[in-house]
């Protein structure tokens, strides 16, 4: 924690301006933007499931006191207010800004990839009740009973995307990954990962479809700086003649595994040694997609801003990773 504690404290000094222009100067003081994001990452660490026990665990705790920058004399705050003041403070913005500074401490020390690639989704259950996904027009029919949890009887219903949406959280969407699967409520989370130590470069959390995984995967390619030649390692869901076609005209050298049959991928990118180191390594993005769903929690999601939310775990997920990859024993 010495090592990860040094690293969070040199990601948050460069963003001290940006912190500084996000409060007035008036007003009831607030929780500094310091101590919610180190409490933030202390939650993913130890996979803590809800602010209150963030909040019993740093009354008594004195390694997360530590951790966060706290004295052993001062009160732990109330869970309702630590909830509130980091929704106003955990946007994409700030979330953005400490990643980028994170990864730039792990280009430092030359452990970023700037040429290969991995890229998947996952996808992500949405803080969402099946019961709140109605109709558009509003002709369901009136629930029975009273309370929190009320009757809601949509036997014989047919449900899609196109005609119902959900009240709680109108960005999900009614999907499976398979046949057989059970279709729930669900976004869909992207992960770009370098090849050389298997670090998050990128992340994206979008709706869930059929075509989510291929569009995010070139939007997030467009953001690699530089114009030079990469590659990209991926499932056979992604052999796919417009993805190859988008890839190459990106000066991307698509290194997809090949479906039995139509394959898009042919002997100019099969032949060479690096198609099949590629093929090899990519699937390292699944232990990220694995870590983030076990350990950072996010199997089910429980919070509304999914984009932030995403990207903090995958801080935490980098952070780990750069202490194991840099620390001797």
């Amino acid at each position: 924690m010495r090592a990860i504690r040094k690293m969070v404290n040199e990601a948050l000094g460069s963003m001290h301006d940006h912190f500084s222009a996000l409060y007035a100067p008036c007003g009831r003081p607030s929780i500094a933007p310091e101590y919610l994001l180190r409490a933030s990452l202390l939650q993913v660490f130890y996979t803590i499931r809800s602010e209150r026990l963030l909040m019993e665990q740093l009354e008594y705790n004195l390694l997360f006191r530590w951790f966060v920058g706290i004295s052993m004399d001062d009160p732990a705050w109330n869970h309702s207010v630590f909830s509130k003041n980091r929704e106003c403070l955990l946007n994409t913005e700030v979330a953005a800004h400490f990643f980028k500074a994170i990864g730039e401490q792990a280009r430092q020390r030359d452990l970023m990839s700037a040429d290969h690639f991995s890229v998947d989704g996952t996808l992500l259950e949405a803080w969402a009740s099946m019961k709140r996904f109605r109709p558009k027009d509003g002709s369901d029919k009136p629930d029975s009973g009273r309370g929190r949890n009320p009757d809601v009887d949509f036997r014989g219903q047919q449900r899609k995307n196109d005609t119902h949406a959900s009240t709680t959280d109108p960005d999900a969407r009614l999907y499976k990954k398979a046949k057989g699967d059970a279709a729930k409520l669900r976004c869909m989370g992207h992960a770009l990962m370098e090849n050389r130590n298997g670090l998050v470069v990128n992340t994206r959390v979008t709706v869930a479809n059929g075509t989510a995984e291929r569009d995010t995967a070139v939007s997030l390619l467009e953001e690699v700086p530089g114009r030079h030649r990469v590659t990209v390692g991926a499932d056979k869901g992604y052999d796919a003649a417009g993805f190859v076609r988008r890839c190459r005209e990106r000066v991307v050298t698509p290194h997809v595994t090949q479906k039995k049959r139509g394959s898009a991928i042919d002997g100019r990118t099969t032949r060479h040694e690096g198609y099949r180191l590629s093929l090899k390594v990519r699937k390292r993005v699944e232990e990220v997609f694995g870590w983030l769903k076990t350990i950072a929690g996010l199997e089910k999601l429980h919070h509304e801003r999914v984009d932030a939310v995403f990207i903090l775990a995958a801080w935490a997920y980098n952070l780990i990773r750069i202490r194991n990859l840099t620390t001797t024993s």
